[in-house]
């Protein structure tokens, strides 16, 4: 039998422990919380366009031209839990080899060089262009939790030689950074050009307003002898709770002599054909090919969805990108790639398949070994996730 005296110590003991552990929670979250709000940006007031200023937002929020699903509710739910516990299925088993650029000669006419995810270092007729820029090691609103890269990045902003503009497709965590976004402000002196609503997020950041143009779709703007054209995408957007208050977009960007589309990230839409009929034929076609799965796919390229947006763009040569650097998805680290090569070589279409950091020219050989063998991870698929609800 207890003692009295001693069961009562027990009781408090406990009761020190239970607290010790709700405080060490507390300040987990706390810390990973640390700097959240200026992460998210600006908010919903903040974001909203001016009355008449596009047709694309219904009063609430932006839309697609076409409906494109949404997971919410339980199906949101039952979709996190599964990412939670799909442990590495999504991740290489050895490290990704990587290329470090030269990037001290003058921009060439036409080249580009991936740095990871949607970020690439456009050449196009000596001028410079940088895609959604992302350097920091996770995307998400917090430092210590969230998606984290799989590889360094092989040069710091620091090493960016002179750029004439920075583009980005929307606002979600693994196009826009904020860390990234004020280090670029402190070292380059180009425009930001940005979809409607996103100004929002750099102003809030600290980028002067005379360093941004906030463009609807199918608007455009001259920079350094290029014309830049925001156009459309099949996505949505949201930083933290906030659902579609800013634009998402791809972008089409025309030199003299050469011609180029970034994606970002979307989905498969027939407007892909008016782009290209419209501002193509594109020299290089720049497409996301990861991060696809079943309870999104009208908001994400699959492999094979790539490929024919490439043929619709009237594209020469399709440079893959946002797959390889961050898991966010279901499906194995090298499917992408893999299904991309299977797709563009029963279609004929010409692949740039550089390692991250690898530069490539139109004027040398495309590089086109299977460089993420080294790395593809072996074993089952990841975990079965639930299909699409509502």
């Amino acid at each position: 039998m207890t003692h009295p005296a001693r069961s009562k110590n027990l009781r408090r003991a406990g009761a020190v422990v239970a607290s010790a552990g709700v405080g060490l929670l507390a300040a987990s979250l706390g810390r990973a919380a640390r700097g959240l709000p200026t992460a998210v940006g600006a908010n919903r007031r903040q974001t909203r366009p001016a009355p008449g200023r596009t047709a694309h937002f219904d009063g609430s929020g932006f839309r697609n031209s076409l409906p494109a699903s949404a997971l919410a509710g339980p199906g949101m739910v039952k979709v996190a839990a599964a990412m939670a516990s799909k442990g590495d299925s999504g991740r290489p088993n050895r490290p990704i080899p990587l290329a470090v650029p030269d990037l001290s000669a003058a921009p060439g006419r036409l080249a580009a060089t991936w740095l990871g995810h949607a970020t690439v270092l456009l050449e196009v007729d000596g001028r410079r262009v940088l895609t959604d820029p992302v350097f920091g090691d996770r995307v998400s609103p917090s430092h210590r939790v969230g998606p984290a890269r799989l590889h360094p990045i092989p040069v710091t902003i620091a090493e960016l030689p002179r750029l004439d503009a920075v583009v980005i497709s929307h606002d979600h965590y693994d196009h826009l950074e904020v860390d990234t976004i004020r280090e670029l402000v402190r070292r380059q002196r180009c425009p930001f050009l940005v979809p409607l609503g996103v100004a929002a997020h750099l102003r809030a950041w600290g980028v002067p307003g005379d360093r941004i143009v906030e463009l609807d779709w199918d608007e455009a703007v001259v920079v350094a002898g290029l014309t830049i054209t925001c156009t459309e995408a099949r996505h949505f957007s949201g930083r933290l709770f906030a659902r579609n208050t800013t634009l998402w977009a791809s972008w089409a960007i025309a030199g003299p002599a050469h011609r180029v589309f970034f994606g970002g990230d979307t989905g498969y839409t027939p407007a892909f054909a008016g782009i290209g009929a419209r501002f193509g034929p594109f020299d290089l076609t720049v497409l996301p090919i990861g991060a696809y799965d079943q309870n999104w796919s009208d908001i994400h390229l699959n492999p094979e969805e790539a490929v024919r947006a490439h043929g619709d763009l009237g594209g020469r040569v399709l440079l893959p990108i946002h797959w390889a650097t961050f898991d966010l998805a279901f499906h194995p680290w090298a499917e992408p790639v893999e299904r991309l090569t299977a797709a563009a070589r029963d279609a004929g279409v010409t692949l740039a398949l550089p390692k991250v950091g690898e530069r490539i020219d139109d004027s040398e050989p495309l590089p086109a070994d299977h460089w993420w063998a080294a790395a593809a991870p072996a074993g089952p698929a990841g975990p079965e996730v639930p299909g699409p609800t509502g």
